[in-house]
């Protein structure tokens, strides 16, 4: 049997033109604002070091989009919570009110899509999805620490 892995990065391709799409500014929020919403809503609060880390982006770009979030009133500064020195990122009411709303849209867009699909193929898609997740984490993951490894030597 032949490994289709042409046609996941197509359909791949395909899927992050449609998520980008949906989430842009007059849909409610853009998709780096749902994104840094959702991983500060997900784990807690963040700093600017842990998302640029977790993003894998510069901690520049990170402060212009969580400085950007920031103005819309979605995050706010804060003490750590753990007792550290770095002041960190938490959701005001306003951002998880907003997180929330754009989430629920996504979510009934998204049921229906797949409303013609059994339970068992969306349990199934879901399963797969979020084991594929795992494995581009674990990934990006070796790759960075191969780099590490690279410049010490």
């Amino acid at each position: 049997m032949e490994r289709r892995v042409a046609d996941i990065e197509y359909e791949q391709m395909l899927q992050i033109r449609y998520t980008v799409a949906q989430h842009r500014p007059e849909n409610g929020l853009e998709r780096s604002a749902y994104l840094l919403l959702s991983r500060i809503h997900a784990e807690g609060p963040k700093s600017i070091g842990e998302l640029s880390e977790f993003f894998r982006l510069d901690a520049s770009t990170v402060q212009r989009q969580t400085g950007a979030v920031m103005r819309a009133g979605f995050i706010e500064r804060i003490p750590d919570p753990d007792g550290g020195i770095a002041r960190k990122f938490a959701l005001t009411p306003a951002g998880l009110t907003r997180l929330t709303e754009v989430r629920e849209r996504s979510v009934r867009a998204l049921d229906r899509i797949l409303e013609n699909w059994s339970d068992d193929d969306v349990a199934t898609f879901a399963d797969l999805l979020h084991r594929f997740n795992l494995d581009i984490e674990q990934y990006s993951e070796a790759k960075r620490e191969a780099r590490g490894r690279a410049a010490a030597s």
